[in-house]
């Protein structure tokens, strides 16, 4: 079976398909985000809209600012987690702090985060010796935590309350829930499958050795809690009546997001509006969407202006470093990574 899986997907990338198919998913997702939020949107007033983020108080402002500090922080373990299970132990945490912070808030911001996202953990692992191969499979198992994290809260979320999928897929409740139960069904037996012996895909230098069964259970929890701080930041925003519930806002919230993703759009601009306005129907528009702005202020702009600061400086201090040891070696610069210079003077820091 699994043999059999591994041609058909051989198959389709030779002839492009699976590429083909994903650009056909991206553009139809966005076309009907954008004629959803049209019709929704074009009877908003603008003015109430400001009024109502005037209506929100400073402290739910601070509190959901408090869930994505902790929402980036947890966060960081996704890279953590990935660089110790390549066998990497002698890079240190604030480096991989450092590169999933920043590579997830530009991917977030710029779009095509699979590729925007690798060049930046590239550019901040490879001075610690981190080839490409190493550096994509970082990338990988920090993926693979995200979605096994999206799938655990999904399949528990839609399982409680399959009403809140129903909003946003327009499917009958029933199936909904059945969807949830398969979920948590794959969930459970892909955990079994990694935890009865070593598992690895890929070819080659390629091969990734899989978390066993405790590491992926370890994945699922950095996951969710991930998710749940996130969700709290967007239920904190949202208006207080009605009073939906915050699983039903964590179940729309997180589906909006892969929405969101999929589409590939920059920060899941329209189609992650698209999804909450549907998904959260019961809630005033002019409310919601300013708990929207003030979320996306928090949780895209401003990690990503962070983001840029600390590269900047990042790309500063390093240049200072190398211009000072090539002073004091008196040669001229020579075309090698900054990380043989920096490692030649015994400076660890980067």
């Amino acid at each position: 079976m699994l043999e059999t899986i591994r041609r058909a997907i051989s198959f389709l990338r030779q002839k492009q398909i699976l590429h083909k198919l994903g650009v056909v998913v991206s553009i139809t997702i966005i076309a009907i985000a954008c004629y959803v939020l049209y019709h929704m949107l074009r009877t908003i007033d603008a003015g109430e809209v400001v009024e109502a983020i005037r209506r929100i108080e400073p402290r739910q402002v601070a509190l959901a600012a408090l869930f994505v500090a902790a929402g980036y922080f947890t966060l960081t373990f996704y890279d953590l987690f990935a660089v110790r299970t390549i066998g990497r132990t002698d890079v240190p945490y604030r480096i991989t702090a450092l590169a999933a912070f920043t590579s997830y808030s530009i991917g977030h911001n710029v779009g095509a985060s699979v590729f925007t996202g690798g060049a930046v953990r590239y550019r901040i692992y490879s001075a610690w010796g981190l080839n490409a191969i190493d550096v994509a499979k970082v990338c990988f198992l920090a993926g693979l935590t995200f979605w096994l994290g999206n799938a655990a809260v999904l399949g528990l979320g839609i399982a409680y309350h399959p009403e809140a999928a129903a909003a946003i897929d327009q499917l009958p409740v029933w199936l909904n829930r059945l969807a949830a139960f398969a979920i948590l069904i794959g969930l459970a037996v892909y955990v079994a499958w990694v935890w009865i012996q070593p598992r690895g895909v890929g070819r080659g230098p390629w091969t990734v050795t899989l978390p066993g069964g405790p590491l992926t259970l370890l994945q699922i929890g950095i996951g969710i809690v991930d998710l749940t701080f996130c969700a709290l930041a967007m239920y904190v925003l949202a208006p207080d009546q009605p009073d939906v519930g915050f699983i039903v806002v964590a179940v729309v919230f997180v589906s909006a997001t892969l929405l969101g993703f999929a589409s590939h759009s920059p920060g899941g601009l329209g189609v992650f509006d698209a999804a909450m306005l549907v998904g959260l129907w019961q809630m005033d528009r002019e409310e919601l969407l300013a708990g929207m702005l003030l979320f996306r202020l928090l949780y895209y702009i401003t990690p990503f202006v962070l983001s840029v600061i600390l590269l900047t400086l990042r790309e500063v201090i390093l240049g200072t470093r190398l211009k000072r040891l090539n002073l004091k070696t008196g040669s001229d610069p020579v075309p090698k990574h900054e990380a043989v210079y920096v490692r030649e003077r015994g400076d660890t820091g980067a």
